[in-house]
């Protein structure tokens, strides 16, 4: 089930599929897809399973079904590496979506020719800001005069401790006093482990649902 988060005087709606849907803007806003990061990986000889782009663009197709948002933005590393055959089947994909505008803001794996991306309906921004909100790819280090910032990158999850010692690291939504730091969408990355203040609220992702732990 999805979280309601009033924050910054905007609805936030914290989805357990690593997405945000923006109830004011009525946008999706997600981040790392890392499309084409397993092609990179097989190409170089390292065994990894097929159908990661396809599961991944399928999710993000259940999510424009359910939310129907006008825009997506898209925090950075949508694609892993140089064009490739996935990059070739989210053209075909995004197709169906003509309608719906998609907004890059570049992240540091982006690094296609600009045509590509125009031809892909891709519009591309070193970074991005709408209503005072700021998306940056890399995460910000300090006050930066917007009223909020938004990054990805980091690939963010916190320890979650259980009554009989077991320790498990998830995904989270982390909510800093000014920037905040969105889970990897792509189910094929890693993950940097958090350690928040008391005072950060940050919300887990746990199977199906999106737990408050602070």
């Amino acid at each position: 089930m999805s979280e309601v988060f009033y924050f910054q005087e905007q609805h936030w709606h914290l989805l357990p599929d690593r997405a945000i849907f923006w109830e004011e803007e009525r946008a999706l806003i997600l981040s790392d897809l890392h499309l084409g990061k397993a092609t990179h990986f097989r190409k170089a000889g390292i065994a990894v399973p097929a159908g990661i782009t396809s599961e991944d663009l399928f999710r993000l197709q259940q999510l424009i079904t359910r939310y129907m948002p006008v825009r997506i933005i898209i925090v950075g590393d949508m694609f892993h590496s140089r064009e490739n055959n996935e990059v070739q089947y989210f053209r075909i994909w995004r197709n169906q979506f003509s309608h719906i505008s998609f907004d890059l803001v570049k992240g540091n794996h982006d690094i296609m020719p600009e045509e590509v991306y125009g031809q892909l309906q891709i519009s591309t921004w070193p970074s991005l800001t709408i209503r005072g909100i700021h998306f940056i790819h890399e995460p910000c280090e300090e006050h930066n005069g917007y009223q909020y910032t938004f990054s990805g990158h980091l690939h963010p999850a916190v320890i979650m401790a259980g009554p009989a010692r077991q320790r498990l690291r998830l995904p989270c939504f982390y909510f800093g006093l000014h920037c905040g730091i969105l889970p990897a969408f792509g189910h094929f990355t890693g993950s940097a482990t958090l350690d928040p203040s008391p005072d950060e609220p940050v919300f887990v992702i746990a199977g199906k649902s999106i737990i408050r732990t602070q």
